[in-house]
């Protein structure tokens, strides 16, 4: 176990210190929100690839795989198709360059717009974040037993508070880089390991249910649909993405960025479940058995022994699980933070807020939406389930809006807010609807009902007002 103390220790203090070394830079809004528009595509590849491959596919796609083999690649898949179309999003969304995406809200619709943005934002990256804390605290229980899963969040979460108020945007990207290039390369040495401890692919097939290596598995069509749309439709209108975009220095890296982005994302989201699917061929019963979300870090702390070389893998595996986890947390924590003091405390507060100002306020948002994210993740069971719920409260209130700003002209400010408002309610009121709902509708996810609303509403409104000045539209044009 000291290994592990060891590389873990190495990895905060790593962390540490290319944050405050970015403290320095930080002098303006732009600098902590944006990174002053200066990251090149190579930081941008990784900082994308690391906000978005965290505990939701960590613990929850994780989770999945345990349990139903690879069908657990629809929720990636959802996110993979996702990326095709961002593609083409990239280059508009660095021509927008503003901060946040209810800056876009507002400039494509209007106030009201914004508003409801910043609270879809709130409920859906607190959530996220909250779930991070979860799966960091379970990898420090792994490691120090004498520590409760529940005292491992506090701890993360006083880690991932700490890193991200430091420097903004420039700390968490460059942070971003360091992480990852060790999760890539670490995965990608650990898979072929673990299926030579498992018996190979042969012994992996023998000890698991044939359903397990289909492509749908023991789900249902509709069970796929259910994990691939969320993860798509979170995708295409993510505003820690967008933010990413926003602090490209130009707009052919935001394009570059995403092809690196794609590649990268494919190959770390299907080793992750390969290598979930091999550790429960290795370890079908006991704790990891009652909580697979834990099978990754369970498999690099027990699937490893035997050599030093082996050990050592198995603890830079386990390093690179954290610090995923603690990546992704700064992006969820640090992106809901911005839409506070952005579209809140300099819209409507103190418009005239000098940069000091703003800097202060931003870091104390990062520590009490830290807080409120902690305190979610108390009461929180399921990964699989929390994950889920955050991205259908965003897909279904907040991506058709972004998505009809830059492709359908016809949008209406009315229509967008009747949306969002209607993604938002379904989604957050669909567990209490469902007892008095059909059977063969309260079984669903939240994300198709919530989906079709926000769709009816965007479209059946847009048609019915009067559509949008020339001057809206412009900032959006390709």
């Amino acid at each position: 176990m000291n290994l592990y103390a060891i590389v873990l220790g190495i990895i905060v203090v790593t962390l540490l210190s290319v944050s405050l070394a970015r403290l320095g830079k930080v002098k303006t809004k732009a600098d902590y929100l944006v990174a002053g528009r200066s990251l090149p595509a190579f930081v941008l590849v990784f900082t994308l690839l690391s906000s978005w491959i965290g505990s939701g596919s960590l613990l929850g796609g994780a989770e999945n795989a345990y349990r139903h083999g690879f069908a657990a690649l629809w929720q990636g898949g959802g996110g993979w198709a996702g990326l095709l179309l961002i593609y083409f999003i990239a280059p508009r969304a660095r021509k927008f360059a503003q901060f946040t995406i209810p800056d876009l809200l507002e400039s494509r619709y209007n106030q009201t717009a914004r508003v409801l943005g910043v609270i879809a934002v709130l409920f859906t990256y607190t959530a996220i974040t909250s779930y991070q804390f979860i799966g960091g605290g379970d990898i420090v229980h792994l490691i120090f037993p004498s520590v409760t899963a529940v005292q491992g969040q506090y701890i993360l979460a006083g880690f991932v508070i700490v890193f991200t108020a430091i420097a903004g945007m420039g700390s968490v990207a460059y942070m971003d880089v360091v992480i990852g290039l060790l999760a890539t390369f670490t995965m990608l040495a650990a898979l072929p390991v673990l299926v030579h401890l498992a018996g190979g692919w042969k012994g992996v097939r023998a000890t698991l249910p044939a359903t397990h290596f289909q492509v749908f598995g023991d789900l249902t069509p509709i069970n796929a649909l259910e994990l691939f749309l969320p993860t798509c439709l979170l995708m295409l209108g993510n505003q820690s993405m967008y933010q990413k975009f926003f602090s490209a220095k130009s707009e052919k890296d935001a394009t570059r960025a995403v092809s690196g982005w794609i590649v990268g994302t494919v190959i770390l989201e299907t080793i992750i479940v390969a290598i979930a699917v091999v550790g429960s061929a290795l370890y079908r019963t006991g704790e990891v058995h009652d909580r697979p979300r834990e099978i990754l870090a369970y498999t690099a702390i027990h699937g490893f022994g035997g050599s030093k070389a082996l050990a050592v893998l198995g603890a830079l595996l386990v390093g690179a699980i954290f610090a995923k986890v603690v990546s992704t947390a700064n992006n969820y924590l640090f992106s809901p933070a911005t839409n506070l003091v952005n579209d809140v405390f300099a819209r409507y507060i103190k418009r005239d807020a000098s940069n000091k100002q703003i800097l202060l306020v931003s870091r104390l948002m990062v520590v009490a939406l830290g807080l409120w994210a902690l305190y979610q993740s108390l009461g929180t069971t399921s990964v699989l389930k929390k994950s889920l719920y955050a991205y259908t409260i965003y897909s279904a209130a907040l991506t058709p809006v972004i998505l009809a700003a830059f492709f359908w002209k016809r949008a209406t400010a009315a229509g967008a807010v009747a949306s969002i408002a209607a993604g938002t309610v379904v989604t957050v009121a669909w567990d209490s609807l469902t007892p008095h709902l059909p059977p063969v509708i309260a079984a669903r996810d939240a994300i198709l009902p919530a989906l079709v609303a926000s769709l009816i509403c965007l479209f059946a409104v847009s048609l019915a007002t009067k559509r949008p000045s020339e001057q809206q539209l412009a900032p959006f044009a390709s």
